[in-house]
């Protein structure tokens, strides 16, 4: 099963903001938050797969596209 590829989709909403949430996560002292060092490759990859998916990360906008994607997320009460 190691070498077997998982593939996730999201919508562009759900990767900015798993985006975002990743980078603040590997912000911190992960070992903190991950308690088992393994995990944290697969937190870095993920990462860096969707940062070459967004280009908009790195554009004008992105705190407004950023919560514009956290409003249009959220369930309703």
């Amino acid at each position: 099963m190691g070498d077997r590829q998982v593939t996730i989709e999201l919508t562009a909403d759900e990767a900015l903001l798993l985006s975002h949430w990743l980078e603040k996560l590997q912000m911190t002292d992960l070992s903190r938050v991950v308690d088992d060092p393994a995990v944290w490759a697969p937190i870095h990859r993920i990462a860096g797969t969707l940062d070459k998916a967004l280009p908009a990360l790195f554009a004008p906008g992105y705190d407004r596209r950023l919560e514009a994607a956290r409003q249009r997320l959220r369930p309703e009460d």
